[in-house]
């Protein structure tokens, strides 16, 4: 059934129709209609509206259709416009025309921002949760490399030593990140547009902050155009799944690097890799490329919306029919990604060997020199060139710093004694970086025990927020 069509002489054009119907992609917003449906009848019931026989039989047809739709038991009809019209259809079909008369008061223009809404506050926190899970899986692999020394990169090349716990750890600060973003937004986005109407709000006796407080929102929004245009719950929703994506994406490209056979470093367990059709030795990091590639698609859902959005005049315009589609496939995107990962990351066995010999190459404790140096009140200026001289002759000799003379260290600068070589070595170099969030074990222990503590907080957190959204859903 049409929601409109009073003032036209004929129905829309079949391509017209094809074009404008949605209902194949937003029968998803099914639940949220009907709850936010059921807070609606609630105050057309309050203030007179609609009288308390015809409110009854109302509910019991909603509550009926969230049954039907739970068990997946709701036919699409093919002249179904979209999911708000094709509800009404069937509740009409079932009560004739008292079904008609929840419409009140009600426009699809604040119908859909609300369901939106609702819908976009449930799958944010079940990615929240999904998001703490992996943090779990990187911290207790973190934790068990906690001292293993490995060399750490910048631009790729061997920088200094870190311990490859430290390593690993640094994503589960990326996904708090993540997880803080969420929590931001989520303020945000907790206020209800319903009540709005098209975009001037209404003549009839209705209660904004009723509705809000029976959908558990945390207010209505103070301004009924605002209320059906606004999008931007959307594209930040959209940007947090991107970096999230973004996150997955360093991960991935880690693991793909640290498969290879050059490093040598990560050997993935069978259950999160595949096989070749044609080479029989193969044993590929696919969770991994494909964490990689999904981030593209992720931003690219980011950026069409950012696009739609960019031009949009007044209140609410047809355009933003082109909301949902990308958000849905975002989710559905990382539904898919987050636990793959996860599994991957927890399964992965790490060879400490290769990494504990990686560590010293590459000069990577060059610094050491110049810290050395810095500590008997040398310039750092100085001690940086004096380290760097000390490479070259090292380099040009063929082998590594620890292995110069005194004489050597004595023809670089007069304060290089014989006693440097103490600070030339891995585990030196390791327990020496103790300020706050540095590798040191020390440093490292601290830090897993704050990381623990965030992530049982988030859990907590998480967990509190989706039981009140699933007892609002109910109703």
């Amino acid at each position: 059934m049409a929601l409109w069509g009073g003032r036209f002489s004929t129905g829309p054009a079949e391509s017209v129709f094809a074009l404008s119907r949605s209902v194949h992609f937003d029968y998803r917003l099914a639940p949220y209609d009907l709850r936010s449906s059921l807070a609606h009848l609630s105050v057309l019931e309050g203030s007179g509206l609609i009288d308390k026989g015809d409110s009854a039989k109302i509910a019991k047809v909603l509550r009926d259709l969230m049954t039907e739709v739970s068990n997946g038991d709701f036919g699409i009809h093919e002249d179904d416009e979209d999911i708000h019209s094709a509800l009404e259809r069937a509740m009409m079909e079932r009560i004739g025309d008292t079904g008609g008369k929840l419409r009140a008061g009600r426009s699809r223009n604040d119908q859909v921002a609300t369901d939106l809404r609702l819908f976009s506050i449930d799958h944010m926190l079940h990615i929240a949760g999904l998001v703490t899970e992996l943090q779990s899986a990187l911290l207790a692999k973190a934790k068990e490399y906690a001292d293993a020394p490995a060399p750490g990169f910048t631009h790729l090349q061997h920088a200094q030593p870190i311990l490859f716990g430290h390593e690993l750890a640094k994503h589960v600060h990326a996904f708090a990140r993540d997880l803080d973003r969420i929590n931001d937004w989520l303020a945000r986005t907790s206020y209800s547009p319903l009540g709005a109407g098209a975009l001037a709000g209404s003549s009839l006796p209705l209660k904004p902050e009723e509705t809000a407080k029976l959908l558990g929102f945390n207010g209505a929004i103070g301004n009924s155009i605002d209320a059906v245009s606004d999008r931007d719950f959307v594209a930040e929703a959209l940007f947090i799944l991107a970096m999230v994506g973004v996150h997955l994406s360093r991960i991935g490209e880690e693991w793909c690097i640290m498969a290879t056979s050059e490093f040598a470093w990560a050997k993935l367990d069978d259950a999160f890799s595949t096989g070749s059709s044609i080479m029989p030795q193969k044993k590929n990091p696919d969770m991994a490329e494909l964490a990689r590639g999904k981030a593209g698609r992720l931003v690219g859902n980011l950026t069409a919306v950012l696009t739609m959005l960019k031009g949009l005049p007044f209140a609410y315009n047809r355009d933003l029919q082109e909301d949902k589609e990308p958000l849905f496939d975002s989710i559905d995107t990382l539904n898919l990604v987050l636990p793959a990962v996860t599994g991957m990351v927890a399964t992965t066995a790490f060879n400490r060997k290769k990494m504990a010999e990686a560590a010293p190459a590459g000069f990577s404790l060059a610094t050491e020199i110049a810290d050395y140096l810095v500590r008997k009140n040398v310039p750092f200026a100085q001690a940086h060139e004096a380290a760097g001289k000390c490479v070259a002759i090292a380099e040009s000799q063929n082998k590594e710093l620890h292995q110069l003379t005194e004489t050597e260290f004595q023809s670089v600068h007069k304060d290089l004694d014989v006693a440097v070589r103490t600070v030339l070595t891995v585990d030196g170099a390791l327990s020496g970086r103790t300020t706050h969030g540095g590798t040191a074990p020390s440093e490292l222990k601290k830090q897993f025990a704050e990381l623990e503590n965030q992530i049982k907080s988030a859990q907590s957190i998480i967990s509190n927020e989706a039981k009140s959204f699933s007892e609002m859903m109910g109703g």
